[in-house]
């Protein structure tokens, strides 16, 4: 074996590693996955709040008759946040405390850029990856991805 062929071997061995690594669940996602796959057109009247930054909308399974795609963990819903011109979070309205804790399923309330749980009082700061601000709550709300083009919002989560 050439000192080319070599290397050539070692680089894709760094390069699988680091793509099963990268696959893996986050050891702070208590949520149980759900398919989400939706995608928004900011230009329907519907989601006008998310023509600006510092903004958000809920979505669920009865938004534009999306169902269970939109629907998110226990049909709590979802809540899509625009932080910047071309950067969208979206995020599982489930409280990762309650779940926890004990298996409850806590739909929380979005106000500006945080949302809270009307149960433990947990606060998440929306514009950092939904992370606990204040409250009991140590981790952060379940992250969809998104995707997003100048006019379409993709969320999805396979």
């Amino acid at each position: 074996m050439t000192i080319k062929s070599k290397i050539i071997v070692f680089f894709l061995i760094i390069s699988l590693q680091s793509f099963l690594v990268s696959c893996k669940k986050s050891k702070y996602d208590v949520i149980p996955s759900v398919v989400v796959d939706f995608t928004i057109n900011l230009n329907d009247p519907l989601f006008f709040n998310l023509l600006s930054p510092f903004t958000f909308v809920y979505v669920d399974q009865t938004t534009n008759n999306w169902g269970q795609y939109s629907a998110g963990y226990d049909n709590n819903g979802i809540i899509v946040f625009r932080s910047t011109e071309d950067e969208f979070y979206a995020y599982d309205r489930t409280c990762p405390y309650d779940y926890e804790v004990n298996h409850k399923s806590v739909k929380i309330n979005a106000d500006m850029i945080y949302a809270t749980c009307p149960n433990c009082g947990t606060t998440y700061a929306l514009s950092a990856n939904g992370t606990p601000v204040s409250g009991v709550g140590r981790y952060p709300l379940k992250n969809y991805r998104t995707g997003f083009n100048g006019l379409l919002v993709h969320v999805y989560y396979y």
